[in-house]
C-alpha cells in the first residue's frame, strides 16, 4: 500500500506548532488547499488543540470552526479527517462527509463509540498514557512502553468490535510526544518497534511532526530544538515509519515528505519496475 500522507491542519489559536495561523475560514480553506497541492492525501482538520496548556473548546466553537472549512473542501472533492474526541462534533462532521475520525482517546466515551458504529468512516485509535484528553500522564518506562501500547490498542480493537463497529474500519495509532509521556525515550522506543504493533493486523498511523521528542533529541530535554528547527528530524523519523511499513503518516510538511518518499520509493524499484513505470500506457496514456 502507497503510504497515505494525513496534512495537519489546526483551525485553533493555540496548537504548539501552528495556533492561530489558519483559525480564519478562509486562511483553513486556503491551507488545505495548498496541503493538497503539496500531496497529502486526506486533510486532517482539528479544531481543539490537544496540548495540555490549550485552551478548552466547546463542541458547539469546534463545530462553528469546523463546518465552512469542511464544507468548502469536501465540495471541491478533498478527502478529510476529523481531529476531535467529542461525540457532537463527530456526528456533525460525519454528515458533512468526512471520510475518517482522528480520536487521540481511544474512543473511549460509549456515546462516541455509538456515533461511529452508525457511520461508515474510517476510525484512527490513538493510544495515550492519560486517562483523558487533558488528564495528566502516568509515568511510564522506555523498556516496557511498547508492550504497554500493544496491550492498549489490541484491548481497543476487541472492545469496539465487541461493540459493533468493523475492526475493518480502524487504524492504530501509537501516540508521540507527549501522549507517550516527557521523556524522548519513550516515542523513539515505540518508533523502533513498530513491527511489534504491526502483528495487531491493522493499518498503523504515526504523526511524530515538529513533536516535542524530536526538539528533545536534536538539543536536549532542559534546551530543545525549537519547533521551526525540527523539520529535518521529523523528515528522518517519518522515513524510519515508512520503512516499518506504517499506512499513514499525520505531517505538517506535506511537501517534504511527499518528495522525500518519491525519491524513496524510486530507489527501491528494480530497473525492469522502473522502466515498466515509465511506459506511456502505464501511466494511462496512448
Amino acid at each position: 500500500m502507497r503510504v497515505q500522507i494525513l496534512g495537519i491542519l489546526n483551525v485553533t489559536r493555540d496548537s504548539f506548532s501552528d495556533g492561530g495561523r489558519y483559525l480564519t475560514p478562509e486562511q483553513a480553506i486556503t491551507h488545505g488547499r495548498q496541503l493538497v497541492a503539496d500531496g497529502a492525501d486526506i486533510i486532517d482538520i482539528g479544531a481543539q488543540a490537544t496540548n495540555p496548556d490549550a485552551e478548552e473548546v466547546s463542541a458547539d466553537e469546534e463545530i462553528r470552526r469546523l463546518t465552512p472549512v469542511v464544507a468548502a473542501l469536501r465540495q471541491e472533492g478533498v478527502r478529510v479527517s476529523i481531529d476531535t474526541w467529542k461525540p457532537a462534533v463527530m456526528r456533525a462532521m460525519l454528515h458533512l462527509g468526512v471520510e475518517m475520525i482522528n480520536d487521540v482517546t481511544g474512543v473511549r466515551d460509549p456515546e462516541a463509540v455509538a456515533v461511529l458504529r452508525a457511520a461508515r468512516a474510517s476510525i484512527i485509535v490513538m493510544h495515550s498514557t492519560a486517562t483523558g484528553p487533558r488528564a495528566e500522564r502516568s509515568d511510564v518506562d522506555a523498556r516496557t512502553i511498547v508492550t504497554r501500547v500493544l496491550d492498549f490498542l489490541r484491548e481497543r480493537v476487541e472492545a469496539l468490535e465487541a461493540a459493533g463497529i468493523d475492526r475493518q474500519r480502524l487504524i492504530l495509532d501509537p501516540g508521540m510526544g507527549f501522549f507517550l509521556g516527557r521523556d524522548p525515550e519513550l516515542s523513539l522506543e515505540v518508533l523502533r518497534h513498530l513491527d511489534r504493533l504491526a502483528t495487531l493486523g491493522r493499518p498503523l498511523c504515526v504523526s511524530v511532526s515538529r513533536k516535542s521528542f524530536i526538539g528533545a533529541t536534536l538539543g536536549s530535554a532542559a534546551h530543545p530544538r525549537p519547533v521551526p528547527e525540527r523539520a529535518a528530524g521529523t523528515l528522518a523519523a517519518e522515513l524510519w515509519a515508512a520503512q516499518a511499513g506504517v499506512q499513514y503518516i499525520r505531517t505538517h510538511d506535506v511537501r517534504a515528505l511527499r518528495d522525500a518518499l518519491t525519491v524513496w520509493q524510486a530507489l527501491r524499484r528494480s530497473p525492469a519496475e522502473a522502466a515498466t513505470a515509465d511506459r506511456p500506457e502505464q501511466r494511462g496514456g496512448q
